[in-house]
C-alpha cells in the first residue's frame, strides 16, 4: 500500500481520497437503518446523494428530511464537513491527535487541499482552519436556535440548528426541513444568519486570517484586497440585476412586506455563491433573472473556500487584465500591485477550459435527458453549471435525470469540487513542460 502511495502524485491521492469518502458513504447510506419507513433506496440514489454531499453541491435525486433517518442525515453532514474543509484537514487533526508528524508529501497534500502558497505555516494554517469552522459553526448554531427552538422545540430546534449551520457554512444546500426553505421568505432573522454563514464559508479561511490578523500587519495581502472587492461588487451588482429583472415584476412579493422583499433579494444574490437554497422557486424567476444565477454560480467564491465556481479572483484577474488592454497598458494592476503573466494566464486558461467544459456537458445532456415541454436551453446549461459550482439550485432536472444524466452530473459535481486543474494533472495525467526556445512570432486578424 505504501509503495502504491510513494508512486502517486498529490494532485492523484487528493483524487482518490475523495472517490474513497463517496464510496463510505454510499455503502453506509445503503444500510436499512439508514432510510424512513423502510423505504427501498437503489444505490445510483445513494451515490447521487453521497457525491452531493461530499461535494457540498445539494443537487439531489430524492428529498433529505423525508428520505434518510437522523442517522442517515448525521452521515451525510460528515461527509458535507469533509467535503468543506477538505479530508487532508481531518487526516491532519487525526495525525495530531495520535502524537504523529506529517511527512513531506503530506505536506503538499494539506498545500494543495486548501490552495495554499508554501509549506512553511502548514500546521497551524491547518489549526486555524479547524478551529474557525467550528467557531464560525457553533455560533451559527447559536443563532439559529433562537428561532429554531420557540418554532419546533428544544430538541428538533436544536438538530435543525446543528443541520442548517453546517450546511450554509459549507455552502452545501442541503434542507433538512420537511417544508421548502422558502418557508422563510417572510423570516428575514434565519435569512440573514444564513447569508452571514454563506459569506463566512465563501470568503475562505486566508482571507479570515487575514482580517482577523489585521491589527498585527501594517496591510491586507493582494489575495484579500482581490477577494473582497470582487465579492463585494458581486453582491452589489447581482442586487441590483435581480431587483430589475425580478424585484420590480412581483416574484418577491406573495404577501410580503417590502423590507422582506429587500432580504429576500439579498439573499437569492448571496445564496448561488454557491449555497443553493431556494427562496423562491427557481423556475419562477424571470429570464433575465435565470441569467444572472448562471452567471454568480459560474463565477462562485473564493479559492480555499467552501464555494465552488471557477472563483472570484479568477474573474477579478480577467476583468484587470480587459482593464489593462483597453488601456494599451502590458502589465495587469490592482492597487499598487500586478499579477504575474503565470497567474493571468492560469486564470484565462482555467476560463477558457471552463466554459467549453459546460458547453460539452450541456451538449451531452441534450441528448441523455429529454426537454420539458415549454423549456429552452437553459433547462440544461443551469443544471450542468449548478453542478459545476456546487451550487446546487436546480430548475427541476435532477430528480428526473435517467441513469446516463445521474452518472454525468455526478462526475460534473465531482470536478467542479477537486477542481480542473487537479483532475486534469491527477486523471489526465497533464504535465507542464518547460520550453528552452521560441518560434518566431506572426500576427493574425482578430475580431
Amino acid at each position: 500500500m505504501k509503495r502504491i502511495l510513494k508512486k502517486l502524485t498529490p494532485p492523484q491521492i487528493l483524487t482518490i481520497g475523495f472517490i474513497v469518502i463517496i464510496l463510505l458513504g454510499s455503502f453506509l447510506l445503503m444500510l436499512p437503518f439508514m432510510h424512513q419507513n423502510h423505504q427501498s433506496i437503489h444505490f445510483s440514489d445513494a451515490i447521487f446523494t453521497a457525491v452531493s454531499a461530499t461535494t457540498i453541491t445539494g443537487l439531489t435525486t430524492l428529498p433529505t428530511a423525508t428520505t434518510w433517518t437522523i442517522p442517515g442525515q448525521l452521515v451525510l453532514m460528515l461527509m458535507i464537513e469533509i467535503g468543506a474543509l477538505g479530508f487532508m484537514t481531518f487526516a491532519v487533526l487525526i495525525f495530531t491527535i495520535t502524537g504523529h508528524h506529517l511527512d513531506l508529501k503530506s505536506r503538499i497534500l494539506a498545500q494543495q487541499s486548501l490552495n495554499l502558497k508554501n509549506l512553511s505555516d502548514i500546521n497551524s494554517i491547518l489549526s486555524y482552519v479547524l478551529r474557525l469552522s467550528a467557531v464560525i459553526q457553533l455560533l451559527g448554531i447559536l443563532f439559529l436556535s433562537f428561532d429554531f427552538v420557540p418554532r419546533y422545540g428544544w430538541k428538533q430546534g436544536l438538530y435543525f440548528s446543528l443541520a442548517h449551520s453546517v450546511s450554509s457554512f459549507a455552502n452545501a444546500g442541503f434542507v433538512f426541513f420537511k417544508t421548502p426553505f422558502s418557508q422563510f421568505a417572510d423570516d428575514p432573522y434565519v435569512l440573514i444568519v444564513t447569508m452571514i454563514l454563506i459569506l463566512a464559508g465563501s470568503l475562505g479561511f486566508l482571507v479570515w486570517r487575514d482580517l482577523l490578523l489585521k491589527g498585527q500587519k501594517t496591510r491586507m495581502t493582494l489575495h484579500t484586497r482581490l477577494t473582497l472587492t470582487v465579492s463585494g461588487w458581486l453582491i452589489a451588482l447581482g442586487f441590483v440585476g435581480f431587483f430589475t429583472s425580478d424585484f420590480m415584476r412581483g416574484t418577491f412579493a406573495n404577501g410580503h412586506s417590502l423590507f422582506n422583499q429587500i432580504i429576500d433579494t439579498l439573499f437569492l444574490t448571496i445564496t448561488p455563491r454557491t449555497a443553493g437554497f431556494e427562496i423562491v422557486p427557481t423556475t419562477s424567476l424571470s429570464t433575465a433573472g435565470i441569467m444572472a444565477l448562471i452567471a454568480l454560480m459560474f463565477i462562485g467564491g473564493t479559492p480555499g473556500s467552501t464555494s465552488g465556481g471557477i472563483k472570484t479572483t479568477t474573474a477579478g484577474i480577467l476583468i484587470a487584465q480587459v482593464w489593462a488592454s483597453l488601456r494599451g497598458q502590458d502589465s495587469v494592476r490592482f492597487g499598487d500591485r500586478q499579477f504575474s503573466k503565470k497567474t493571468v494566464n492560469k486564470a484565462l486558461m482555467l476560463v477558457v477550459i471552463s466554459f467549453i467544459f459546460v458547453f460539452l456537458v450541456s451538449f451531452i445532456l441534450s441528448i441523455t435527458e429529454t426537454l420539458p415541454k415549454g423549456s429552452g436551453l437553459e433547462y440544461y446549461v443551469f443544471e450542468v453549471v449548478a453542478a459545476f459550482s456546487t451550487a446546487g439550485l436546480s430548475l427541476g432536472l435532477t430528480p428526473h435525470l435517467t441513469m446516463a444524466g445521474k452518472i454525468i452530473i455526478m462526475i460534473v459535481m465531482f470536478i467542479g469540487r477537486v477542481g480542473l486543474y487537479t483532475v486534469m494533472f491527477s486523471v489526465l495525467n497533464v504535465r507542464i513542460q518547460d520550453t528552452h526556445y521560441e518560434y518566431p512570432e506572426e500576427e493574425v486578424l482578430i475580431g
